[in-house]
């Protein structure tokens, strides 16, 4: 069930059939919920997807976000989507129903923002940004501080934004130069310059509330003296009304290669001596609370990339099914063959496989993270929540990087499918692709949260999260190695797992021996982490699919190859499920086939990228 941006039928299964999450509904936190309900909320979504967002994107990506006398517009067709989106509480879906939430698991959020999003992404990022700014102040704000914008935040009355980055400060925060000095009545006076700023200044909303981070005058230097403060663009007077500038001014706009919908800015603070912050939290806690704001934006980003990929995988498939080109290969030279669709050509039909393998997994993945939030929220024990926990802290990495990564080469194999055309505006593909590459750089880059894996997450309880989540992957390849279709991928999955592991444990070793080897190659370790963490995924929907597959069959008594086919072609039930199993055989002998070799590889510990001269760079 495809609406050109996302399968809503393996949205379904992900969410209802392979992580269960009908079993959070019988906690206190979501018992107000039914199965029915979520499936309502679903459809909900798409259509205001389909109907009200994507109708923006082309318009959206041609006119771009414009900046004339120190002012910024956001696209004109933005402004009346964005007020039907945020007054029917698709920007805050799983926060509380107190702060104006609709309460719902943090994993149907994940599926409802897949959907929202894939439609626009540059639309929806003016509603991310702030609810990030929203989560955090009710987590560290006052409560005079969530009174006067927490609320309004929610609603999406106001906008939010993250402003860490600075010329000379990107992913060196702690280099940053915004200054803050203490007044007598405890705000702070701001002076500084933040740049590449999502969503820094527009039109769609009265006011923007920026969480700064700040260096309080003589507050040591690097991160451990970073502070940080609500800072709005116009200032808030006691009865909640808006008052005079707040001395916030916009310097620029970038003009990018993509997500131009979306107005990045730069945000000059203080140039007249008069822009005041609140403090947020305690002071020089500022990297540790930002952090918080930080990990939602890199699962968002992974996000982004499964969005994008998802888009321009469906659109695809369409063509390919509607393309006619060439003649069937199986018909040889017959002179009377006629041309068929593209879609029966081996080539299109392994890229196609490629870019669906890929997706079903980094679908399945992405909702993997979120059910952990839901279950370390309903968590019986301590022990029980810091498990679940760990899973999210060790994947927020994978997740954002591997998804990017993986993302932008489904949108470009996409645009292979469309051939020319894919390469020309008349078609989404190109801006699928110029949309999606951002997100492998912003939020730190790919290669800065392959360094996180190793440098930290690794090691983290001691290695306990990685043990846990590799227990798993080697149960689940156990179990599938007693379904007969399935036991030669499983023993490939196993493999693999256990050579991923090991290197694991060689890498953890070799950065304390030799730190700059063990970081040459962190980006390849987090790719082959990637690959067996949705391998494992996807082997285990084929677990469930097999069954549920042969059960069809069974009832509708197609005993024969030939006949299980020609059922597939008329059973959309059956055809799902096939092609769940064929995603797994697919991916497990064309890609977790290498892994073991790479890890390999990986232990030569080559360092010549590290020994030649920079001049040997370029001669």
């Amino acid at each position: 069930m495809s609406n050109l941006l996302v399968n809503t039928r393996d949205q379904q299964f992900v969410l209802f059939e392979q992580l269960g999450i009908d079993r959070l509904l019988e906690s206190d936190a979501f018992n107000g919920f039914s199965k029915e309900d979520l499936l309502m909320v679903l459809k909900e979504a798409e259509k205001i997807a389909v109907n009200v967002i994507a109708p923006t994107m082309a318009e959206g990506d041609k006119v771009g976000c414009t900046f004339k006398d120190g002012v910024v517009t956001a696209p004109q067709c933005f402004h009346e989507p964005y007020k039907k989106y945020t007054e029917a509480g698709w920007l805050c879906p799983a926060a509380s129903p107190e702060v104006g939430g609709q309460g719902l698991p943090s994993s149907m959020a994940f599926a409802i923002v897949e959907t929202t999003a894939s439609a626009n992404y540059a639309f929806y990022m003016y509603s991310s940004l702030t609810l990030g700014a929203a989560n955090l102040l009710e987590v560290f704000g006052t409560e005079e501080q969530k009174n006067k914008y927490m609320y309004k935040l929610f609603s999406g009355e106001w906008g939010g934004t993250m402003c860490l980055t600075e010329p000379g400060a990107g992913s060196d925060v702690g280099a940053l130069k915004t200054s803050a000095k203490r007044l007598p009545d405890g705000k702070y006076l701001i002076t500084g310059t933040k740049c590449f700023i999502s969503s820094g200044d527009h039109d769609l909303t009265p006011n923007i509330v920026h969480p700064v981070l700040a260096r309080i005058e003589g507050d040591p230097a690097g991160t451990k003296g970073i502070s940080i403060f609500i800072v709005p663009k116009v200032r808030v007077k006691e009865d909640g009304s808006l008052g005079e500038s707040n001395d916030v001014a916009t310097g620029g706009i970038e003009h990018k290669m993509g997500i131009k919908g979306s107005a990045t800015a730069t945000l000059n603070f203080g140039e007249n001596g008069q822009c005041t912050g609140e403090l947020l939290g305690k002071e020089r806690e500022g990297m540790k609370i930002m952090f918080q704001m930080m990990n939602e934006a890199r699962l968002n980003t992974g996000l982004q990339g499964l969005e994008m990929a998802s888009a321009s995988f469906e659109r695809a498939v369409v063509y390919a099914r509607e393309r006619v080109q060439g003649n069937d290969m199986l018909a040889g030279k017959d002179p009377n063959a006629k041309p068929v669709t593209i879609i029966h050509h081996p080539d299109v039909r392994r890229k196609l496989m490629w870019m669906k393998s890929h997706i079903e997994g980094l679908r399945a993945m992405c909702y993997y993270v979120a059910y952990c939030m839901d279950s370390a929220r309903i968590a019986p024990t301590p022990e029980e929540k810091e498990k679940w926990n760990g899973y999210v802290e060790l994947l927020i990495p994978v997740v954002k990087a591997y998804t990017t990564d993986k993302g932008f080469q489904i949108c470009s194999m996409a645009m292979d499918v469309f051939g020319g055309y894919g390469f020309c505006s008349e078609y989404p593909i190109e801006q699928y692709l110029r949309d999606e590459k951002i997100a492998t750089i912003y939020e730190g880059t790919n290669g800065i949260q392959a360094m996180d894996l190793l440098g930290r997450k690794l090691r983290q309880r001691n290695g306990r999260n990685i043990e846990n989540l590799f227990n798993d992957i080697f149960g689940n390849a156990a179990a599938a190695k007693k379904v007969a279709e399935l036991a030669p991928s499983a023993g490939i999955l196993d493999d693999a797992a256990r050579a991923c592991f090991d290197l694991a444990v060689f890498l953890i070793k070799l950065s304390k021996e030799n730190t700059a080897a063990a970081y040459l190659c962190a980006a390849p370790f987090l790719e082959l982490f990637g690959d067996v963490v949705i391998g494992n995924f996807l082997l285990g929907a084929a677990r469930l699919c097999v069954d549920k597959r042969n059960a069809i069959y069974q009832a509708k008594g197609a005993g024969t190859a030939g006949e299980q086919y020609a059922l597939c072609q008329e059973d959309k039930e059956a055809a799902f499920y096939s092609g769940k199993v064929a995603s797994a055989k697919f991916f497990a002998a064309n890609v977790l086939t290498s892994v073991k070799a790479r890890c390999e590889g990986i232990k030569l510990c080559d360092t010549s990228a590290m020994e030649i001269t920079e001049e040997a760079f370029s001669y």
